[in-house]
């Protein structure tokens, strides 16, 4: 069997890391010159006939980010890497996988097939917006869920009569999984967005008065649907405990948002976040993503990692 090499990008270097660290394996030798027009140019040594990983996930700045993976895929296949595999837990423009009206791109389905046509024989994500990402992939797509993590987070938040709730209802299947592994019941919000960072809660369907509520979501980017999710349970009187989401882009205002809710936020290392309300915590992927990484160097099945297991 090739040798198994970690290869991080500069979109979130201490999760490369610490995923290397937990495969017992050295980062492999990379550069990242950087041009004055903003160009890049990634360089990986010492790849030949291995079994390499690109850690890199696409959040803000998406684009850059998005193209520093494709060159650095394209680096190890012209460094000679035997089979190249991008790990990107979080997949940014997967939120574009339909269109709403006549002569919109779909991003998702262009930024997947790219990291194909970039020299990736297989995708690596976790907890994508929209599980018809592996449906848009040329190649293999392998979608593993942070859900046991983040569960075993939240155990304490329900010592008493808790309920999940889904901030909207594209997230009502994975306040399910949660469920599932909680013993919980489900609470669903019908919103509806009147801008691009403001939502407005329409409807809240399920039994919240007197729960303690732990609002559950993929990811928190502009925390306009978190807020409204938040404000919808104080007004039926539950009491809101926290937001857990396996992603946490947190775009510019999201921090302060968040703060002034007064509830425990937890997230993944998913991305590389920059500045965070105090309140919030961290959980690590990196076991996660090494014991992906285990499996798939060894060719071995990823049924007990992967969405809806």
């Amino acid at each position: 069997m090739s040798g198994l090499s970690i290869v991080g990008g500069s979109a979130n270097p201490a999760l490369a890391r610490a995923v290397a660290a937990e495969l017992g394996v050295p980062p492999a030798q990379s550069d990242l010159d950087r041009f004055p027009d903003g160009e890049v140019r990634p360089t990986v040594r010492q790849v030949r006939g291995e079994d390499v990983y690109v850690v890199q996930p696409t959040g803000p700045p998406v684009n850059e980010n998005l193209v520093e993976l494709l060159l650095f895929v394209d680096a190890c296949r012209r460094a000679g890497a035997g089979r190249v595999t991008a790990v990107v837990p979080y997949f940014g423009y997967a939120r574009q996988d339909r269109r709403s009206r006549e002569g919109q791109a779909l991003g998702a389905r262009v930024a997947v097939q790219a990291v194909a046509a970039a020299g990736a024989d297989r995708l690596l994500v976790v907890d994508p917006h929209n599980v018809a990402l592996e449906a848009m992939a040329a190649g293999s797509v392998d979608m593993v869920t942070a859900v046991p993590v983040l569960a075993a987070a939240l155990s304490s938040a329900f010592a008493g009569d808790g309920v999940l709730v889904a901030p909207d209802l594209g997230a009502a299947k994975l306040a399910e999984r949660y469920a599932a592994r909680l013993g919980r019941p489900v609470a669903v919000v019908r919103k509806s967005r009147t801008s691009a960072t403001s939502v407005r809660a329409e409807e809240l369907v399920g039994e919240v008065q007197g729960r303690r509520a732990v609002v559950v979501d993929d990811m928190i980017s502009t925390g306009g649907t978190i807020e409204a999710a938040v404000r919808a349970l104080v007004a039926r009187g539950a009491v809101p405990e926290a937001v857990v989401a396996t992603h946490g882009p947190l775009v510019a205002g999201a921090a302060e948002r968040l703060a002034g809710l007064g509830v425990r936020i937890v997230v993944t290392d998913s991305t590389g976040v920059a500045p965070a309300p105090p309140a919030l915590e961290v959980c690590s992927i990196a076991p996660l993503l090494a014991a992906a990484i285990t499996r798939l160097h060894g060719n071995r099945s990823l049924d007990e990692l992967l969405i809806g297991a």
